[in-house]
């Protein structure tokens, strides 16, 4: 097997730039034992594409996808997306390597740029046999924004989130009707538009889904136990503050509707590669209610996916590397 240029692309022009880096460096390091793979890590942001090594910096040639490093042309078999929110998981990138014929691990174009989208996701999902979704309203910026109206048509709590966005960033828990303008200006700060959902009340849950090998495996569900009021920016990424249990603790025959589901999601949206679905066990009747899909889901080492490759007895490098080999089929 000849070794494969693998380019690793992190950054990213939104909130999570630091959270993609990180993915980023566990991933390298999960893919260095692995002699089939040189891997280089192409740092993306508004200004530059580049690669860095031994103090010096590469621009990429977006021509072709290509580096120069000691004179010679570095050409890539495979492009590794860990880029979260754009231009790595709306379909941007994805559409440039369909162009020039480069694989690449993510989702496809269409199915990244519509999974970007939190509520047409949701209109896609709709009907699948044991999901629920929570009553919703989605606002544009350049609308009216009646705050009445809102109340009117939806029970509070609310929760306010942009409708294109990871990480919780911009995300807002409303009681009561007072809170929803500073939390309309907060959500909309990320995107020209909002969702503004009912709250579903029961357990929070993650659970990773991928193609490996030709068939789709569901990984163990995280449970997700947080002191804060709901799953933030803060809670996600703070040490201490949310506890992850993985596998989570779930009756063999949830565990089996909950597989049926997600595969179901998975197969209706078109995925490929990995993604991962947060969803919430509604108190009382243990209803599935689907909150979103994420399909660049983050890969540092103490990420929701890597716990879950590793509770399922994988090595989370022989998981990356069956996601490099799939999309190259």
């Amino acid at each position: 097997m000849s070794v494969k240029n693998i380019a690793l692309l992190a950054g990213g022009f939104t909130g999570e730039y630091e959270v993609s880096l990180n993915s980023a460096k566990n991933i390298a390091a999960n893919l260095a034992s692995n002699s089939n793979y040189k891997v280089y890590t192409i740092l993306i942001t508004r200004d530059r594409w580049f690669f860095e090594a031994d103090d010096t910096t590469v621009d990429v040639d977006k021509n072709d996808f290509t580096i120069i490093l000691n004179q010679e042309k570095i050409k890539f078999d495979f492009a590794f997306i860990t880029i979260h929110g754009t231009p790595g998981e709306d379909g941007k990138l994805q559409g440039y390597f369909d162009m020039l014929s480069i694989p690449y691990n993510t989702c496809d174009a269409t199915t990244s740029a519509i999974t970007m989208n939190k509520a047409y996701t949701k209109a896609i999902v709709n009907g699948i046999h044991g999901l629920h979704t929570a009553h919703s309203m989605r606002l544009f910026e350049r609308d009216v924004h009646d705050v009445a109206t809102i109340a009117a048509n939806l029970k509070f709590p609310l929760f306010v989130k942009p409708n294109n966005g990871g990480s919780s960033v911009g995300m807002s828990k409303v009681q009561n009707i007072a809170g929803l303008p500073e939390a309309l200006n907060r959500a909309f700060q990320e995107d020209a538009q909002v969702l503004v959902e009912e709250f579903i009340k029961g357990r929070e849950f993650s659970i990773g889904i991928a193609r490996l090998h030709g068939k789709i495996k569901v990984l163990p569900a995280t449970e997700i136990i947080t002191s804060k009021d709901f799953f933030d920016y803060e809670a996600k990424y703070t040490s201490g503050v949310t506890q992850e249990i993985t596998p989570a603790d779930l009756s063999a025959e949830k565990v089996q509707e909950i597989a049926g589901i997600v595969t179901e999601v998975y197969t209706r949206l078109n995925c490929r590669g990995m993604a991962r679905i947060d969803f919430i066990l509604l108190e009382g009747s243990n209803d599935f209610y689907f909150i979103e899909i994420n399909t660049t889901p983050g890969q540092s080492a103490a990420s929701l996916i890597p716990q879950q490759v590793r509770a399922a007895g994988m090595d989370v490098g022989e998981f990356y590397s069956a996601l490099i080999e799939g999309a190259a089929l």
